[in-house]
Formats: C-alpha cells, sequence, structure tokens
C-alpha cells in the first residue's frame, strides 16, 4: 500500500527509456549504467498494470540512475518529465516525525508528553480523550483516533463530480480533528501505559495533531520547521510545502484518477493538499536524498533514530505482508541480507509515491506513479512498484 491521504480506459503510449541523471532536468550521464536496465525493466512493469505515466530512481553514495515510462499527458503523448514534481502524499509524514524527533532530542518535548499537555482541549468528546493519547502513539499510529479522511466525506466525493466540486477546497487542521472526534475513538491507549499500545491503525488525524504541536512547541508554522530543519540542511531544491494551493508546479505530468463505477480516467492534477499529514511536493531525487539522510543519521540522533524504528505490527497494510510501524516509517521484510527495508508510501489524487531505504541509508528507490486506481488494476500496480523497491535494493 502507498499509505493514503485520501482514503475501460483509453491509455496513450508514451516514450519509455532510462537514465542516470545528475540534475532532474537536463545534466545526463551517458551509457548505461549498472543496474539500469533492471530499473527501466521493473518501471515498464508498472506502466503494464495500466499506469499512465512512471518515473523511478534509485541512487547510494556511487550512482544515481533513472527510469521513466508512460506519458505526461495522454492527449499529447509526451513523455513523462525528467524531474517531475508530484504530491508524495503520506510520504509528507517521515517528514513531520523528524521535526518532532528533532524536538525531543533538544528537549523541547518529551515522546510521553500527552496531546493534553500541548494542545489543551482539542481531542475531547464522544470518548476521546488527549490525556490518554501521548506523542509516541501519534507517532506510532496506536492512538486509536479516527482517520478525518474517512470520516469527513460522504460516498458522493469520491468521484468525478465530486472531486471537481471539491477540488479547492480547504480545511482547516483543527476542523480536520473536529471531523476525527466527532465519533467515539477505536479505543483508548492504555491508562497505564499510553506509550506502550500496541494496537495499530492508520490515521491521517495522527499527524495532523504533530503538525499542531510542532507549531505550539516552537511558535512557527509547520512548513517553517520542515523548511529550516529538512529541506534547506539537505539542499532539497525540488522539495517545498505548497500550502492550499492547488497547483503543482511545472514539470510535472498530468494526474489521473479512476473514480469507481467510472468507465474514464479523470485529470485530477488540480487540488488542494494536505498538511503535515501529507502536504509536501517533491521530485523522486530530492526524496530519495532524504530518505538516505534520514536513516543515515544526518538529520537525528542516535536515541531519537533508534526511537523512530522501533516499531509495531501493522497487520492490515495492504500489499505488503509483515509490514511493521515505527514513528513516522515502516518496515517490512526484503533487500539485502534479509535485513529489511524502510519505506513508508503515499497517495493523493492521481499520485501514487512507493519508496524504500535501507536501514543504514546507504541506498534508496523511489517511485511516481500518476495515475490512481482502485480495485484489482490499483492492488496490481502496487506489487509492481513494491517488486521494483525490492530488486532495487537487494542490488
Amino acid at each position: 500500500m502507498a499509505a493514503a491521504v485520501l482514503g475501460g480506459a483509453g491509455v496513450g503510449v508514451g516514450a519509455g527509456s532510462g537514465v542516470a541523471s545528475a540534475a532532474p532536468a537536463d545534466a545526463r550521464l551517458r551509457g548505461r549504467p549498472r543496474g539500469h536496465d533492471a530499473l527501466q525493466a521493473d518501471v515498464d512493469a508498472i506502466r503494464a498494470t495500466g499506469a499512465t505515466g512512471v518515473l523511478a530512481e534509485v541512487c547510494d553514495a556511487r550512482s544515481r540512475i533513472a527510469a521513466r515510462a508512460g506519458t505526461a499527458d495522454l492527449a499529447t503523448g509526451e513523455p513523462v518529465p525528467w524531474g517531475a514534481y508530484y504530491r508524495v502524499g503520506s510520504d509528507t509524514k517521515p517528514f513531520t516525525a523528524a521535526v518532532t524527533l528533532q524536538l525531543a532530542g533538544e528537549g523541547r518535548l518529551a515522546l510521553d508528553d500527552t496531546v493534553e499537555r500541548w494542545l489543551p482541549g482539542l481531542v475531547d468528546g464522544n470518548g476521546n480523550d488527549g490525556r490518554r493519547i501521548t506523542l509516541t502513539n501519534l507517532l506510532r499510529q496506536t492512538s486509536g483516533l479516527n482517520d478525518y479522511v474517512a470520516v469527513g466525506g460522504g460516498a458522493d466525493d469520491f468521484t468525478p463530480e465530486g472531486y471537481l466540486k471539491g477540488r479547492f477546497r480547504v480545511s482547516s487542521p483543527r476542523q480536520q480533528v473536529k471531523a476525527a472526534t466527532s465519533r467515539p475513538p477505536l479505543w483508548l491507549p492504555d491508562a497505564n501505559d499510553p506509550a506502550g499500545e500496541g494496537r495499530w491503525g492508520y490515521s491521517n488525524t495522527n499527524y495532523v495533531l504533530l503538525g499542531l504541536v510542532i507549531e505550539r512547541v516552537t511558535g512557527h508554522p509547520w512548513a517553517q520547521e520542515i523548511h529550516e530543519r529538512v529541506i534547506a540542511p539537505l539542499g532539497l531544491r525540488h522539495t517545498f510545502v505548497p500550502g492550499t494551493s492547488a497547483y503543482v508546479p511545472q514539470p510535472t505530468a498530468t494526474a489521473y484518477t479512476q473514480f469507481p463505477g467510472s468507465p474514464r480516467l479523470t485529470d485530477t492534477s488540480l487540488v488542494t493538499g494536505g498538511g503535515a499529514d501529507g502536504g509536501i511536493i517533491s521530485t523522486t531525487h530530492d526524496h530519495a536524498v532524504f530518505l538516505r539522510a534520514l536513516l543515515g543519521g544526518r538529520l537525528l540522533r542516535p536515541a531519537q533514530l533508534a526511537a523512530m524504528k522501533r516499531t509495531v505490527a501493522a497487520g492490515d497494510w495492504i500489499p505488503a505482508d509483515g509490514v511493521r510501524y515505527g514513528m513516522g516509517i515502516a518496515w517490512r521484510p526484503g533487500g539485502r541480507d534479509g535485513a529489511g527495508i524502510w519505506f513508508h508510501g503515499g497517495t493523493h489524487l492521481g499520485i501514487v509515491s512507493e519508496c524504500g531505504v535501507t536501514a543504514d541509508g546507504g541506498r534508496a528507490a523511489t517511485t511516481a506513479m500518476f495515475t490512481l486506481r482502485m480495485g484489482e488494476r490499483g492492488d496490481a500496480q502496487a506489487k509492481a512498484a513494491l517488486r521494483l523497491v525490492d530488486r532495487a535494493l537487494a542490488r
């Protein structure tokens, strides 16, 4: 699964080619570097499931290879541009987790602080209780809070008509929390040891709350802290927080969604993004740089990185088996020598992001798929993307 921000079509055939690149758009190395053909084959396999356009990158300290397949737009047939921007969806969560853990390392907050400590009265009512939920529960998705995405919209929202009606609609973090707490929680963490709670349930609400905590602790907007603590230090020149803007900059590719019951793909490129739970726009290269820095210890002190990697079972994570969730990042079996793969994943309207990184941050693989489908074709696309990451990190 690409962890979601959102809870017969004619597919155009575009150019497919791989390249080792030294910059997102223009400066490219010549020839076919080691691993190129395998990566291209895996990108082509994703394309074959029905994805309109695919970009992928694999990089380590010595090399960087990229591949693409499909088209940037079904009307023009132009290839997916190198260095295309896209909404990474829930791949934003590791960024938010990293900033939270940095603040813990600085002593400005404690991971066993309750939500009530920092956001008094916000998580309350209908059986919800911010006094029973710690920052650890938010980070590890063990809070029991409902996902505002799942409870906030009606069945008619996830349709072509619903998309057009709501694509510029903006809701504030506090409105999102209010929607989530309008229903009883799935559970309340153990009163005697809330941070040790082992029940797991994915909820975007957890990371909305973390964004609010970051703002309360620092006195700065969440986006500012992400920029100053992660984006700028790592030189991620193609990563940013767009706020409430519905636009993705060029170069990009059209983001297509096949809504349930609709025979056609809908252009869903124009849509407002999320916040601390899923609001970042990036590129496959910048995303890989971030993942390598995070697992390589460049962003977190050893104690906080170790805390991030302490996991609980995430039994309903689909389609991968054996997934365990840490603090904003998950682990699954695979990779070289059975060491496993650290990853997250993200879904936005028309975009699926899949990624992985080795435990030491030495090697990362990132993909952007510019098509979101439900059902069997969506499952096939997701499985093909997981195979790409597995193979890239096993070499």
